[in-house]
């Protein structure tokens, strides 16, 4: 595989040239997570590992299982747990979401996590143009990967009072709430991501918590660029801690 070798903010990572390459949804995903303190860590559509490995930096005492379906992905993974010096701490379980919910291995016992995060794809297979590359095409769009599955699966592997975290569209928030409350998961906190402080929000974060109260706490939005271009501060921040 012809991959790249990346610096970003305290770790290194192995990317594919031409294949699935991560975002800075993926820096503001793992910046979301604000427990104190958590145990057991999924990362459900792992990519290449940079969610689950930043998680893992953050959180020394965790556990984290990288859930992967496509090989060369799972493969990546990896090495930059391996090239991270991860291993103890890190485990990649090639794996389909889909039937997380129906395993029970050492990695996967249901009703056992504290934290699951997930940048899942959120285009509907019938909107917008699909992806070139198999890699991009299955991380961008719900080909193997549906919102259903994703919430389902969830609900299937946290604690009571377990968290999930995700990054998503704003154009399918209603549906993603929906899911989250047939499967008792309360959305909790949100916040708004915006290119800049005049376009509208292009994606959103969220946390749901396994069985919940009412009551969701909106965080105040966040500005990825400025007007000339560059990083905002809290986005350089998130990038270079």
């Amino acid at each position: 595989m012809d991959v790249t070798l990346d610096s970003i903010s305290n770790i290194r990572l192995f990317q594919s040239k031409k294949g699935y390459r991560f975002s800075v949804d993926a820096l503001l995903l793992a910046d979301f997570v604000n427990l104190k303190k958590v145990g057991k860590i999924g990362d459900l559509g792992a990519g290449s590992g940079i969610v689950g490995i930043l998680l893992a930096k953050k959180y020394p005492d965790a556990r984290v299982t990288l859930f992967e379906i496509q090989d060369s992905l799972a493969a990546l993974a990896e090495k930059n747990v391996a090239l991270n010096n991860l291993r103890d701490m890190v485990t990649v379980m090639k794996a389909d979401v889909k039937g997380l919910r129906l395993f029970d291995s050492s990695f996967a016992v249901p009703h056992s996590f504290d934290l699951l995060v997930s940048n899942p794809p959120f285009r509907k297979l019938k909107s917008g143009r699909i992806s070139e590359g198999e890699e991009k095409a299955i991380a961008r769009h719900e080909i193997k990967l549906g919102l259903h599955d994703l919430i389902n699966a969830a609900s299937s592997l946290l604690k009571a009072k377990g968290r999930l975290c995700v990054i998503y569209h704003p154009s399918r928030l209603m549906e993603l709430f929906d899911i989250l409350k047939k499967k008792r998961l309360e959305a909790k906190r949100l916040r708004f991501v915006h290119s800049n402080m005049l376009s509208e929000a292009k994606m959103i974060l969220i946390e749901a918590v396994q069985g919940g109260r009412g009551g969701i706490k909106v965080d105040r939005p966040l500005y990825i660029y400025r007007d000339d271009g560059s990083y905002t501060d809290e986005v350089m921040e998130i990038c270079n801690p």
